[in-house]
């Protein structure tokens, strides 16, 4: 069980949001470039340790990914270079995010203990690697196993629940970490958790694939 399993639940709070965007005209492929200008962003003011304006436009970035659905399926505007797209802006927030908290510098396991140059980077690094493999497995099995279609576009996710850490969970650390001023536990939880999650998925796989 995880946060994504909640989804559901978080978008239908976010309808009157997405009924918004309707009337304006904005279409989903837009919605997502949003989330990329605010993921953007977000990674810009981490860069610039402003970790509390950073993790606002995080969330914001995170709105948008919510709601681009509801309004593909409001306006029956549902392609699938608009799935692989929303899926691409995604990993890209997922990286620069924490590359941005990578590249401001800040100590991370160097404020405790004497590490040699880059460690903290190195840190960083890893939970970049974690972030994205956690998720790059997901289409390595659709291409082994193949896939079905859901009736709203969506692909039937062989994974759904499996995996105690994932992308909602990433930035849920994030925010709270960037909002309490802990950023450097938000970065080892995250380094540790993604990996463990990872790893978790593979022996499911192994169990029920072999």
């Amino acid at each position: 069980m995880n946060i994504t399993a909640l989804r559901p639940r978080f978008v239908k709070y976010l309808e009157p949001v997405a009924e918004v965007f309707v009337r304006l005209g904005i279409t989903p492929n837009q919605i997502s470039l949003l989330a990329l200008v605010a993921g953007g962003a977000c990674a810009f003011l981490f860069f610039r340790r402003e970790f509390l304006l950073g993790s606002l436009a995080l969330f914001v970035s995170a709105v948008f990914d919510l709601i681009d659905g509801s309004v593909a399926r409001k306006t029956n505007a549902h392609t699938d270079f608009g799935a692989v797209f929303d899926w691409i802006v995604d990993k890209y927030v997922d990286a620069i995010a924490l590359l941005g908290i990578g590249l401001s510098g800040i100590a991370v396991v160097s404020q405790f203990v004497a590490v040699p140059p880059g460690t903290d980077f190195a840190i960083v690094t890893i939970a970049i690697i974690g972030s994205l493999m956690n998720t790059f497995i997901k289409p390595v099995v659709y291409a082994e196993i193949g896939y079905r279609e859901k009736v709203e576009g969506k692909i039937d996710d062989p994974l759904e629940g499996v995996g105690f850490f994932g992308r909602p969970e990433t930035f849920l650390v994030l925010i709270i970490g960037g909002i309490s001023g802990f950023i450097w536990a938000a970065v080892i939880i995250i380094a540790v958790c993604t990996n463990l999650s990872a790893i978790q998925r593979i022996i499911y796989l192994y169990r029920t694939l072999s």
